[in-house]
C-alpha cells in the first residue's frame, strides 16, 4: 500500500507539472506570435517605402531582422527576383523586373546595347538577357549574377561615363545610355550583337526620335567607330 500511494503521488505531481508547463507555453506563444506579426508589418512598410523591392543588405540596414526576412519569404509574402533581391508580394507587378533586379544587384551598372534599345523603343529585338555595362577595372572582378540571365560588358572609363541617363520605370530610377550613345555602342560591339541590329536601331531612331547628328558623331568618336558609322549616317540620315 505504501508504495502504491507513493507512486500515485509522484504520478499526480508530474501531471500537474506538465499541465503548468503547457499553460505557461500557451501564455507565452501569443506574445511571440504578436511580436512576429509586428515585425512583419514593419518590414512590409519598409518594403513599400523602397518601392516594394529590396536587396538583403538594404533590408538589414533598414532594420529588418534576417529571421523576419526569411520567414516572410517562406510564407510567400515576399518573392526572390534574384539572389539577394526580394519583391513584396502585395505590390503591383513591375514591367521590367529583370532590369530592376539586376540594377539592384549592381547599382553602379548601366543598361546598355539591346536592353537599352528596347527601353528607348528603337529595336524589334527581344533581349533574352539583360545587357549591362560596368566600368572596367583591373582590380575588380565582374559581378556574378546567376539570375536573371545577364550579359556583362566592360567599358573603359572614357566610354563608360558619357551618355548616361536616368529613366524611371514603375517608380524605380535606372541608369541607361542615351539613344545616341547606345547606337554608337552597338556599332562598337557589332561583332557580338550583329551589324544588322545596329543598322535597325539607326533606322528606327530616325523614324521615332529627334535626330541629333552632333550627338551621334560625338559618341561615335568616344567609341572610336566614327569611320565605321559615317557612311551609314550619310546614307540613312
Amino acid at each position: 500500500m505504501f508504495f502504491s500511494s507513493l507512486l500515485y503521488r509522484i504520478s499526480y505531481n508530474n501531471r500537474n507539472k506538465k499541465r503548468d508547463h503547457s499553460t505557461n507555453v500557451d501564455k507565452a506563444m501569443p506574445r511571440k506570435n504578436s511580436h512576429n506579426r509586428n515585425a512583419a508589418e514593419r518590414a512590409t512598410d519598409t518594403f513599400r517605402k523602397h518601392g516594394g523591392i529590396m536587396r538583403t543588405s538594404e533590408a538589414l540596414a533598414a532594420g529588418i531582422n534576417a529571421w523576419t526576412l526569411y520567414a516572410m519569404r517562406d510564407r510567400g509574402e515576399i518573392e526572390a527576383l534574384s539572389r539577394g533581391v526580394y519583391r513584396l508580394g502585395t505590390v503591383d507587378l513591375i514591367s521590367k523586373p529583370d532590369i530592376v533586379s539586376v540594377l539592384k544587384r549592381v547599382p553602379s551598372g548601366v543598361i546598355c546595347l539591346i536592353s537599352a534599345l528596347q527601353l528607348h523603343d528603337i529595336t524589334l529585338q527581344i533581349p533574352h538577357s539583360v545587357y549591362l555595362a560596368v566600368e572596367f577595372s583591373h582590380s575588380r572582378r565582374d559581378p556574378s549574377i546567376d539570375h536573371p540571365p545577364t550579359k556583362i560588358f566592360r567599358f573603359t572609363p572614357a566610354a563608360f561615363n558619357p551618355g548616361q541617363e536616368t529613366m524611371t520605370i514603375d517608380g524605380f530610377k535606372i541608369k541607361v545610355y542615351s539613344p545616341e550613345k547606345t547606337i554608337a555602342d552597338c556599332f562598337k560591339h557589332r561583332n557580338k550583337i550583329g551589324l544588322d541590329v545596329a543598322l535597325e536601331a539607326l533606322k528606327m531612331y530616325r523614324e521615332r526620335k529627334k535626330v541629333r547628328v552632333d550627338k551621334l558623331l560625338e559618341y561615335a568618336r568616344v567609341c572610336r567607330v566614327e569611320k565605321v558609322m559615317k557612311p551609314y549616317l550619310e546614307a540613312i540620315l
